[in-house]
């Protein structure tokens, strides 16, 4: 069922970047925007790890660069029996952490500095252990993949209203372009939303499971929330299609940014982990990081 539903999705943002592709220039603009979208998908295919990664300028980490991350990330992978992933830092003061990859095979997950700085050893793995779900649900091809429709979509809603509106045999004339240009993001974000918003929550009851401490994960994720509130992060506010791959929703610096709040309620998902934590028996956060 996991599968239909992400080629139900991947259609969607492939039928709006290739329906935007018609209104701009017909039956030619059609075709050559479904050539174009064939060809994002097959290249963010077998680079979306590297495409996500560059673009928050993560290094990669060696157990001697970041020994405490690498370890806990070693044995969540043991605990969820994945094969090791690549890990990453971020240098960004912003509390926050993602997974990218097309398979379990070639999955990275990425934290950034300010997550590992303001975050206990039990935090902090209930954290990677909600990476690690996405990696073992498969979620990441779909998550990075969309981030990158998304980014198109929004780049070619802005070239309708730049130049489209400058051509007097438009088929949709001005008034069209300005809908375009507002529609089609939020199309996108919609889409993203579907998308993320389900799979947060699973993401977080299978992360409870991996590393056994429903509560870790829920303090965790309370502390991100607030830390993602205060400090920016400017690598996501400029490329907010990107947002919904994160633990949290990183932006909050620009007004239009509600549009791309692809998470659930914080406080939603630490009620829910709660809860978790009452059916495991467990009534306190207690049990340190082996």
């Amino acid at each position: 069922m996991n599968m239909v539903r992400t080629f139900i999705l991947m259609a969607a943002m492939t039928a709006l970047f290739v329906g935007l592709g018609f209104l701009l220039g017909g039956p030619v603009g059609l075709v050559i925007a479904f050539l174009i979208a064939l060809a994002m998908n097959v290249f963010a295919y077998w680079n979306s790890d590297r495409i996500v990664l560059r673009m928050y300028r993560a290094t990669e980490a060696s157990e001697g660069d970041a020994p405490t991350l690498y370890r806990i990330v070693r044995q969540l992978a043991a605990n969820a029996q994945l094969p090791m992933p690549k890990v990453y830092v971020i240098e960004n003061p912003q509390p926050n952490a993602f997974a990218t990859g097309r398979d379990p095979e070639h999955a990275a997950v990425a934290a950034t500095t300010g997550l590992m700085k303001m975050l206990t050893d039990e935090e902090l793995a209930g954290v990677m252990a909600h990476e690690l779900a996405h990696v073992k649900n498969r979620d990441t091809l779909t998550m990075t993949i969309t981030a990158t429709l998304a980014g198109a979509i929004g780049m070619l809603a802005n070239f309708a209203f730049f130049f489209g509106g400058h051509r007097n045999n438009n088929a949709i004339g001005i008034v069209g372009l300005l809908a375009l240009m507002i529609l089609a993001p939020l199309a996108a974000g919609l889409v993203q939303m579907a998308i993320s918003r389900t799979r947060e929550y699973s993401a977080d009851r299978m992360g409870a499971e991996i590393c056994g401490r429903p509560l870790w994960l829920a303090s965790a994720l309370g502390k991100i929330s607030d830390g993602a509130r205060a400090i920016d992060n400017e690598a996501a506010e400029r490329n907010p299609a990107t947002a919904h791959m994160f633990i949290i929703n990183p932006l909050h610096a620009r007004r239009l940014d509600s549009l791309f709040s692809t998470h659930p309620n914080t406080d939603d998902r630490i009620v829910k982990l709660q809860q978790m934590a009452k059916d495991f028996g467990q009534s306190s956060d207690a049990g340190p990081w082996a």
